[in-house]
């Protein structure tokens, strides 16, 4: 960490839906800079005054960039944190981006209990988190990793089962799939590289006691 770095701390900030919600919640606190976007061209997004960076990233790739100090600190989904098991501090659950992993199958094929699924194969773009979870409870599965629609792996006989994130289980309905085990819920949560958090202790734990304050803020109202 050269001189220059600590002066500044940069905020990882993840592309997709989760982006807009964080960088409100962020800029609630002061925490902004001019032209900061999603869709910006700029790869680092800087507020000099403040000393203040922003990288955005792709969301499997945030984890990363903490872990190995690319930034500071970052927001991201649980699902991707338990995926990518990155060495990282996860200081706070950030209580928004709602969603849950869950197993879901063809209706056709719905079974009484989850052992009937026994070596069947699981498309998911969580193959970690899948895999934990059916050896969790003592199936043995093929997993097939995949990045696309998930949904579309039963629909062509690819794969028997799905594993993924949802969040209304509308897309499920209309691909007359349905939910037969939740994994776990995920939410939005605020991560820090280890060595920054003790370097960068105050304005790090800053941040953290204005984020848990907006938290326990928006849950009274």
């Amino acid at each position: 960490m050269t001189s220059n770095d600590m002066d500044y701390l940069t905020i990882a900030l993840p592309k997709g839906k989760l982006f807009d919600l964080s960088a409100s919640r962020l800029a609630k606190l002061g925490y902004t800079a001019e032209g900061l976007s999603e869709n910006s061209r700029k790869l680092v997004i800087a507020n000099e005054t403040e000393k203040i960076r922003f990288i955005i990233t792709k969301t499997a790739d945030l984890p990363t960039y903490v872990e190995y100090g690319a930034a500071d600190v970052g927001i991201i989904g649980k699902d991707v944190l338990l995926e990518e098991s990155k060495d990282v501090y996860e200081l706070l659950d950030l209580k928004f981006g709602f969603c849950r992993m869950m197993v879901a199958v063809p209706q056709a094929l719905k079974q009484e209990k989850l052992s009937d699924y026994a070596h069947m194969r699981v498309a998911t773009k969580y193959p970690r988190v899948a895999e934990s979870f059916f050896h969790s409870i003592g199936i043995q599965m093929e997993i097939i990793k995949l990045n696309g629609s998930i949904e579309l792996a039963p629909m062509v006989g690819l794969a028997e089962i799905i594993v993924d994130l949802v969040e209304t289980g509308r897309t499920l309905k209309e691909n007359n799939l349905v939910e037969v085990a939740q994994i776990h819920p995920a939410t939005a949560r605020f991560i820090a590289n280890r060595v920054s958090f003790k370097m960068k202790f105050d304005r790090i734990n800053k941040m953290v006691e204005g984020l848990k304050a907006l938290v326990e803020s928006e849950g009274k109202a």
